[in-house]
This record gives C-alpha cells, structure tokens and sequence, in this order.
C-alpha cells in the first residue's frame, strides 16, 4: 500500500444530510436512515436536539459545531479537518445540517475541501427553511397569477478578503423582481433589514407584501405579515430575530392584506 497516497487511507465514509426546518416529522427517509448507521455525527447549531435523539446510535459520537451569525462558531476549517479525519480513520460520518446542506449551509465548500482530501461525499437533501415557512403561512413561493419565479438571496454576504465590494445589488434584484415577477425569499437578512428595505424600495412599490418568520416549522414559530416599507418598523416591533426568513412577493397579497398579528402556531395546523 502506498501511504503516500490520501486516498489510500480512507476506510470510512462521509455524507452530508439535510435535517430540514425543525420539525422532525419533515426529515426524508434517506435522512433518517443516513442518521441511524452514522458512528460520528457533526451536528450544527440550528439542528432540532429530537432528531439527535430520536435517531442516533447510542454509540455514535456526537460532536456539536454550531455555527449562528452573531454568537462564537465553531471555525469551519476546523470542522472540514473533523470530517477527513474521521472518515480516515474508518468512521461513518455525518454532517448534519438545518434545512439543506446545498442552500447556504457551506454544503459546496465542505464537498470541495472531501474531494481534495481524495473522500467522495454523498448528500441527502433537506426541506429548507425558506420553503416551510411559506408553506407554515399557508402561502406558495409561486403562482400562476402573482410569481413566476422565486429567488433564494442571502442576506448575510460573504465578508472580508475574499467578498466583493457590493456582494448583492438589491437594488438590481429588486428591479428584476418587479419586471420578472418573482418572489424573494432573504435568509439570513434580519440584522440588515433596514438596508435591505432601503435598496428593495428602489424597484419594487412599496405595498409590496413581506412576511418574516422565525423559527419555520417549530411550535414557537412566530411571523409578521406587513409590507416592504414597514419591514423594519415590523420587525423591531414584533421582537423578531434570527432564525427568520424574509418573503417579498405578491404571493403575500392575501396575507397581508388580513394584517395578521405575531402568532406562535404548530406547524400543520
């Protein structure tokens, strides 16, 4: 055997799963099944503990890497070197992510980092948060008369060195939001609420319906149906914070218009 060769070393196997929203019960079959063989699990912060417990060996090893913006995270090259050495040394590895691992969860970033390290990674698909929380309100991202289309946006750029100058133009997403008629759905975009309404009011009116809502899917899930020139207003009012997604779109025309209070509802009912 040639130990010169990484890929000579690797006698375990690494796959990256999506845990959904929250709610358990949204977990695919291929999830759960992935979850139940994994010997190690690396388990990020916004992870629902039942999942964990319901579906974990009792001799797996669980190791939490939380990872919010705003509170101390687990570096992720840390975490990269935790999944390549595991797998080296014969573990079943996991990586569990909340919603899906390819949409804003560094899913890509960690793949790319596998395949250097010579480990081809399997990936189980999530329901993501920006989907059930629309669907919690009763409200689809598209729609013949209203969307054509739907944008999953970022609120929460990419900084430093490698970031560009101005990583999203609001203001052009806002102008081909109108013309286009698509929905926009913001993760991680509370904290710049205030700026992002500034830039989405230079194309889109400003009746324009918005929702957020914190913690899809959970029983304390709470939302706010308002429009885009009260976002922020709303926001501060309602006391939300992250975990929250933001909807803009005429999907919402409805919802807003009944002027829904903050609820904190059981998802599905």
């Amino acid at each position: 055997m040639n130990n010169d060769n990484p890929t000579s070393l690797i006698a375990g196997r690494c796959t990256l799963v999506g845990a959904g929203p929250g709610d358990p019960e949204l977990l695919t079959v291929k999830a759960v099944k992935a979850i139940q063989a994994a010997t190690v699990l690396l388990v990020d912060d916004l992870v629902n503990d039942e999942i964990v417990q319901a579906y974990a060996r009792p001799d797996a090893r669980i190791v939490h890497v939380g990872k919010r913006g705003g509170c101390k995270s687990t570096p992720q090259a840390f975490i990269e070197r935790l999944m390549i050495t595991a797998v080296r040394e014969g573990e079943t590895v996991v990586r569990l992510k909340g919603g899906d691992p390819f949409i804003f969860g560094r899913g890509g970033e960690e793949v790319e980092h596998l395949r250097e390290a010579g480990i081809e990674c399997a990936v189980v698909n999530g329901i993501t948060a920006g989907l059930a929380a629309v669907t919690a309100l009763g409200v689809p991202l598209t729609h013949r008369d209203h969307a054509q289309g739907v944008v999953f946006v970022t609120g929460h750029a990419k900084t430093g060195a490698g970031a560009a100058e101005d990583p999203t133009d609001w203001r052009a997403l806002a102008a081909t939001a109108y013309n286009a008629r698509l929905t926009l759905v913001i993760y991680m975009g509370v904290a710049g609420a205030g700026h992002i309404e500034r830039e989405l009011l230079q194309g889109l009116p400003g009746d324009t319906p918005a929702a957020v809502i914190q913690h899809a899917s959970l029983p304390h899930q709470r939302h706010i149906a308002t429009t885009l020139d009260k976002l922020q207003r709303g926001i501060a009012e309602a006391g939300l914070a992250s975990p929250a997604v933001i909807v803009v779109g005429d999907v919402l025309r409805g919802l807003a218009a009944a002027a829904l209070p903050v609820r904190a509802d059981k998802f599905g009912t």
